[in-house]
């Protein structure tokens, strides 16, 4: 019988000891389980939303799909109608202008384009200013590239806002990148004029970039902003977007960010090496999502803000306060004094009424105390979750 040569003294590269598998990839695999014993868990965890995109944007990727000459490799930087498609949504709903040919850059996904900027900007041991709480893979992948992860704290007592006098007293030397998000997750913090000129005078006088990762400006939220409409935030500032929440496409992954040219092309020059182009019918098709009319955010508002009533009577019957302002996908809400952490109140909710519901925890230590339910789900579910969560949680 042949013997297997031992792999015990093969071990991983640092960098792959430095993150854990990502906290929902772990998760799901248990509430599946779960569900495969009969559990029926009803999921408000995950901010994929579960409607469809517009119906005319499905008809062009069946149609681009039949046509003989769409399979082939596509151009790195994006086909010209997607870019433009952008610049012009860009200016429609931003106020911001944004030359197609050089200062955007089409993604397969914004969690891609996470990994393509730090990659460009980041030596190791360059430090990031990372929101606490905030999306884990600002962290993981600023670790992946070995840079030094600064986490800058986001507090209620503040509004979730950077406090730029805290910010100022650090070590900002060898700084290079600062993410922020606004509309906020997990918090649901809008985004403001005053506070993106703020980050945009901060990230100048330390040349330090500003990433503001922007998917959630469309939901439950009247006023959509960019950081890029300041004056001057070009010079220092990339803004990521999404088609993931706004338009109902998060399995489709595309995403894009928009810089200076010069930003832009040091980020493709990561990009080309890593993927290539995505799928044609797929860019074709989020260029009419892209040029959805007004009706369409409204209509997909209006079934948010009725899901949104429910969560909010989930996170009362849980005894958890939140403010009533706050927009996205999501209601960030406190768990009571006499509840240990989020952790805690979490698996309560999952294993004794299976509702699964996110802790905050795992978006710093800042969210420990907080706990995240998605409105990702039918006003249906919502309420069949609540019915449970009302009688078998004391």
């Amino acid at each position: 019988m042949q013997k297997h040569p031992t792999t015990s003294k093969i071990q991983p590269a640092n960098r792959v000891n430095s993150v854990s598998e990502y906290y929902f990839s772990k998760k799901l695999k248990e509430i599946a389980a779960l569900n495969a014993a009969g559990k029926d868990i009803i999921s408000l965890g995950i901010g994929s939303p579960d409607k469809p995109p517009h119906a005319n944007t499905i008809e062009t990727l069946c149609a681009d799909s039949r046509k003989p000459d769409t399979h082939g490799y596509q151009p790195y930087v994006g086909i010209p109608e997607l870019r433009l498609a952008f610049a012009e949504w860009y200016k429609k709903w931003y106020g911001v202008e944004l030359d197609p040919h050089k200062e955007i850059q089409p993604l397969i996904g914004s969690k891609e384009g996470i990994l393509h900027i730090s990659l460009a900007f980041l030596n190791p041991g360059d430090g990031v200013l990372v929101p606490n709480p905030g999306y884990p893979t600002y962290s993981a992948v600023s670790k992946l590239a070995e840079a030094n992860v600064i986490a800058y704290d986001l507090c209620e007592t503040n509004g979730w806002q950077p406090d730029f006098e805290t910010l100022e007293k650090l070590d900002l030397s060898n700084v290079k990148l600062m993410w922020v998000n606004y509309p906020n997750m997990p918090t649901g913090t809008n985004a403001s004029i005053e506070l993106f000129q703020k980050l945009v005078d901060f990230g100048k006088r330390h040349d330090i970039i500003i990433i503001n990762d922007n998917p959630y400006s469309f939901i439950l939220n009247d006023t959509p902003l960019s950081i890029l409409s300041i004056e001057g935030a070009k010079d220092i500032c990339i803004e990521m977007n999404s088609m993931s929440k706004a338009h109902n496409m998060p399995g489709w992954r595309i995403g894009m960010l928009a810089a200076n040219a010069q930003f832009v092309e040091w980020i493709l020059r990561v990009k080309s090496n890593i993927d290539s182009g995505m799928f044609r019918p797929l860019q074709t098709a989020a260029v009419t999502a892209l040029n959805s009319p007004k009706e369409w955010y409204d209509d997909m508002n209006r079934i948010y803000r009725k899901r949104r009533t429910i969560a909010e009577k989930i996170a009362n019957a849980l005894k958890c306060t939140f403010d009533k302002n706050q927009v996205g996908m999501f209601l960030w809400a406190k768990i009571p004094d006499n509840i240990t952490n989020s952790g805690a109140l979490a698996d309560k909710v999952l294993y004794d009424a299976r509702v699964f519901i996110t802790p905050g925890f795992i978006f710093g230590n800042n969210g420990k105390r907080y706990v995240r339910i998605s409105l990702c789900a039918t006003e249906e579910k919502l309420n069949e979750a609540l019915q449970r969560i009302q009688e078998n949680i004391n």
